[in-house]
């Protein structure tokens, strides 16, 4: 027969804090405020996140994107920043759903960690909120989650949510893709967030003074740059001109991903000298002894998203982009595919 405990125990005794979750919430509210945008009804702390999409719309596609920060998040823990990968999780959903031709309209976290430090935590979703106005949609909801013993301490998980609409007659699927198509390439900010398991044992194999200079500043912050939010550009270019395919550089790296738009007919053939591989690198290949088609076939190698345009628009497009600070090179063509070859070809 079991026995009352004398013991009066709380959930802060298991280990979760409701105080310090209550001060997160009040804590990233400032920020979470800052983006708000046309369509947001109600603010955090809701059951449900709530959106009216725009009347401008007049068939109005829904596209989603979910997706994480990768191992790069070891890093985080390791260097102890946690400023950048907030921006890291928001740029990897709203890129993906950007190249179907959506514009991000509302994004969702989910930070689980076994012990919330609210400091750790309030840095990592300023973050978030900051790729949230550089992508122009709206931080308005999420869920921190508490789960002793699940995590070691110190560390956590993100995970994110992106939706985004765009007009059906605009969808851009790479079926309008032809031979004779120019290759745009825009430049990435670094690794951006992939490509994190061997960077890491790269630093393992080298090991490296992270704080030591690399090209004007510390490795550790060349290593942790976050990835670079394509949207605002983007977005224009497809109001001015026919974006025939875009490509977010990700998991894959170049040989992966352009073949995601392109119909079974149709190769990439991209020139590796039509731009230059950043420093970083540059160092991975020499320290870790990558091979050139591992290094495409994991990094972006400092191409972080490629647009695919026809020939008669490539100069405009081009000088479009730059004129809005992108670094772009004309990076290759499409051309008909023979026989059962890859459909990118880094030559």
């Amino acid at each position: 027969m079991s026995q009352l405990s004398n013991v009066s125990l709380s959930y802060r005794d298991a280990g979760v804090d409701i105080d310090a979750g209550d001060a997160l919430v009040e804590a990233i509210k400032p920020f979470a405020k800052k983006t708000m945008r046309e369509g947001v009804m109600g603010g955090i702390g809701g059951f449900g996140a709530l959106f009216e999409i725009s009347k401008k719309f007049k068939e109005p596609v829904l596209v989603s994107g979910t997706d994480g920060v990768g191992t790069k998040l070891r890093l985080a823990f390791e260097l102890n920043r946690h400023d950048t990968v907030g921006i890291d999780l928001v740029a990897m959903s709203v890129n993906d759903i950007l190249v179907q031709g959506a514009e991000p309209l509302f994004f969702l976290d989910y930070f689980a960690c076994g012990k919330l430090d609210v400091p750790t935590a309030t840095a990592v979703v300023k973050g978030i909120a900051q790729g949230c106005e550089q992508a122009g949609c709206a931080l308005i909801g999420g869920e921190t989650a508490e789960m002793p013993s699940m995590y070691p301490a110190g560390e956590y998980d993100l995970a994110g949510f992106a939706v985004g609409a765009v007009e059906k007659s605009k969808i851009i699927d790479g079926t309008k893709i032809t031979p004779g198509d120019v290759v745009l390439g825009l430049a990435s900010s670094g690794v951006h967030s992939n490509g994190y398991s061997l960077v890491r044992k790269i630093i393992e194999v080298a090991k490296p003074d992270l704080n030591a200079d690399f090209h004007g500043r510390p490795l550790a912050d060349v290593l942790m740059e976050p990835t670079r939010i394509y949207v605002k550009p983007l977005l224009a270019l497809m109001e001015s001109m026919e974006v025939k395919g875009m490509v977010h550089i990700t998991g894959g790296g170049l040989v992966e991903n352009v073949p995601r738009v392109l119909q079974p007919g149709l190769t990439a053939v991209l020139d590796s000298k039509a731009w230059t591989m950043p420093p970083l690198f540059q160092w991975l290949q020499q320290h870790g002894g990558v091979a050139d088609a591992e290094m495409h076939r994991v990094f972006n190698c400092g191409i972080g998203m490629i647009v695919i345009v026809s020939k008669e628009n490539a100069d405009a497009a081009f000088a479009q982009l730059q004129a809005a600070g992108e670094s772009v090179s004309r990076i290759g063509v499409i051309r008909a595919r023979e026989g059962d070859e890859h459909q990118t070809i880094v030559s």
